[in-house]
């Protein structure tokens, strides 16, 4: 049988790093079994909706290269459009096929009317959550005949309709990750299948979508552990064949607590707008629950898809660490052609800067970018200027070194007479005088350095005045000499 996995988000706001790592595994499971992925937007709760979520999140995924083959996509005038044959997509376009299965459980006793009003249902979850009891449903309305209760409808009163639960009975289950899973119907609450609203609960609608669109990978976050049994009855109560489920893990924060969108950074775009490459944040995202046999850090999307496997992921927790996606982030731009790397870095260069020297500055400052929008800081350090007046203690001593004004003399007449002002030939113009003048160490390199920048450390000196070029590198030494 082939291989059907979906994500399935809520358009409510931001992709985040978890939705991510599930799409994620829900793409390679499925790509590494010559399977089908499948993106579906849960839209029933229309009071949460939040206006281009859902643009945003089909833009985040294909930026990750992860790619859906049904469902809602992108065309060329940023529209979206809804594509293959178990649409519609979107849950709050199945109203009508949800109807006719919520038809059929009532039809049958399971599943019920209830018109339980907010203020008892909250005053019921009060009181047993004082008396430490598991806040659940406790059946008042179990038992109103169907009859009655479509009269009761017909006269407008509100109402939900609830799933209706076997009595004290295991339901077990086999999770990819956690093995077997065994929960009690006395422990579980009769599940809200459509709310006053007219929508149905995620509970319902994803076994119906599930089922007519083929679906038989289940790949979820933890969370969802503890309802999968209220799915098994549906799916056993609408004669529906069971998927096989998977659960990941939670990513969690250096606190070790379940990373939380209102504590934590965690919005992909966020990270994409900052400039960590895409192929880097997928690549350290798969490793959070999962690793490669081989221990290998670094993998290329095919090779994700290569080795990937459900089985293979943790069941605990994954710290997502800022500091690792960094070091993986920095591998990937230092092993970028510089070509192509000049073409990511270049919408988040604020200064006016042409190719050629944005390319000098990318060969000088690269091994040390963990994001692309450090590209400014590491500029400004470039073209930063020498403020005299407000140096400290050493760069006064540097400053006042005896052999200063012979240095700086020579440097701006070897400068000077310099045809081609590359790396190479400006670092043969300061060993010269090192030769020549017997100028060595702090007393070399430093007050060239403080001459230049103002600073005592930074990147590589011949580089900064190549860049610099000749002209403003001669003045700046002039306007040292003028401090001695």
């Amino acid at each position: 049988m082939k291989t059907v996995t979906r994500f399935a988000p809520s358009p409510t706001g931001y992709l985040h790093i978890g939705g991510l790592r599930t799409a994620l595994y829900c793409y390679l499971y499925a790509r590494h079994n010559g399977g089908k992925y499948i993106l579906r937007i849960e839209d029933t709760d229309q009071n949460r909706y939040v206006e281009g979520s859902v643009e945003n999140l089909i833009n985040s995924l294909l930026t990750c290269g992860i790619i859906n083959d049904e469902g809602p996509k992108l065309n060329e005038k940023n529209e979206v459009i809804q594509v293959g044959e178990s649409g519609p997509y979107f849950q709050s376009q199945r109203l009508e096929i949800y109807k006719k299965y919520l038809d059929k459980l009532l039809e049958e006793g399971k599943a019920y009317y209830c018109f339980c009003s907010k203020e008892r249902l909250e005053s019921l979850r009060k009181e047993q959550m004082e008396n430490n009891l598991t806040p659940k449903y406790d059946g008042k309305c179990r038992d109103i005949s169907l009859t009655d209760a479509r009269k009761r409808v017909a006269n407008g009163e509100e109402y939900v309709i609830r799933l209706k639960l076997p009595e004290d009975k295991d339901i077990i289950f086999e999770d990819v990750i956690r093995g077997e899973v065994s929960i009690n119907t006395a422990d579980i609450d009769e599940q809200v299948l459509l709310k006053a609203d007219g929508f149905p609960t995620y509970h319902f609608a994803v076994v119906i979508d599930d089922h007519f669109m083929g679906v038989n990978c289940v790949i979820r976050g933890e969370e969802w552990l503890v309802s999968t049994p209220k799915h098994i009855i549906l799916y056993d109560y609408l004669g529906f064949d069971k998927p096989k489920f998977a659960h990941l893990p939670s990513v969690l924060n250096k606190n070790k607590k379940k990373l939380s969108k209102r504590h934590d950074s965690v919005a992909v775009e966020d990270f994409l707008q900052k400039g960590y490459l895409p192929e880097a944040l997928v690549n350290y995202i798969a490793m959070l629950g999962w690793s490669s046999k081989e221990g290998k850090d670094i993998m290329s999307m095919e090779e994700l898809i290569e080795e990937f496997d459900l089985k293979d992921v943790n069941k605990a927790g994954a710290v997502f660490d800022i500091e690792k996606l960094n070091w993986v982030n920095s591998h990937y731009i230092k092993e970028m052609d510089s070509e192509e790397l000049l073409k990511r870095v270049k919408p988040f260069v604020k200064r006016d800067t042409d190719d050629e020297t944005l390319k000098m500055i990318l060969d000088l400052v690269k091994e040390k970018m963990e994001y692309l929008s450090q590209i400014n800081e590491l500029i400004d350090e470039i073209y930063m200027e020498a403020q005299f007046d407000n140096f400290g203690e050493e760069e006064k001593e540097v400053m006042e070194i005896e052999t200063n004004s012979v240095l700086f003399e020579k440097m701006v007449t070897l400068l000077s007479e310099l045809e081609d002002v590359t790396q190479e030939n400006v670092f043969k113009c300061i060993k010269s005088i090192q030769k020549s003048e017997k100028i060595k160490g702090k007393a070399l390199y430093m007050p060239i350095r403080i001459a230049i920048n103002g600073v005592m450390h930074g990147s590589d000196l011949a580089g900064i005045i190549a860049i610099l070029g000749k002209d403003e590198a001669v003045r700046r030494l002039k306007e040292a000499m003028k401090q001695i």
